[in-house]
């Protein structure tokens, strides 16, 4: 499970470092290997291969009502590799789509791990951290 958040950066190139708390886990899970793809909130998510086969064949049983669904999860996904020393390559097309900038935030989210822009996330932390809190934590205990 991952978990936490890492502020980063992405060098020149684009290519992000894996934390080293969780680089020894996506080796030993996934050799490595991981999947990029969009996510529907203006991030990206990083899914160990495993993982995101699992993913992948749910999002495929989809109806065709889901179709553009289908396109933006599937159609858009990159399957790379950690180089020697933890860094992954988010490449060009996926950086722009999601406006990633040098400064990024990448969060455990249990099976997989969304990597934002590190102002449009706190932009968006702040904004939710000042509406409501939603029904599902009405009888939630902290």
């Amino acid at each position: 499970m991952f978990q936490g958040a890492s502020s980063l950066n992405l060098d020149g190139k684009g290519r992000l470092s894996i934390p080293t708390r969780h680089r020894d886990a996506l080796i030993s899970q996934a050799q490595g290997q991981v999947t990029i793809t969009k996510h529907p909130h203006g991030c990206l998510m990083l899914f160990p291969r495993p993982e995101w086969l699992l993913f992948r064949e749910r999002i495929g049983q989809l109806p065709m009502s889901a179709q553009w669904w289908k396109r933006i999860f599937l159609g858009n996904a990159m399957d790379v590799e950690m180089d020697g020393t933890g860094r992954v390559l988010i490449s060009p097309e996926l950086r722009k789509a999601v406006n990633l900038s040098r400064e990024v935030i990448l969060l455990g989210m249990g099976n997989h791990f969304e990597l934002w822009d590190q102002a449009t996330y706190e932009a968006n932390e702040a904004e939710a951290m000042q509406a409501p809190m939603p029904d599902v934590f009405q009888d939630f205990a902290f």
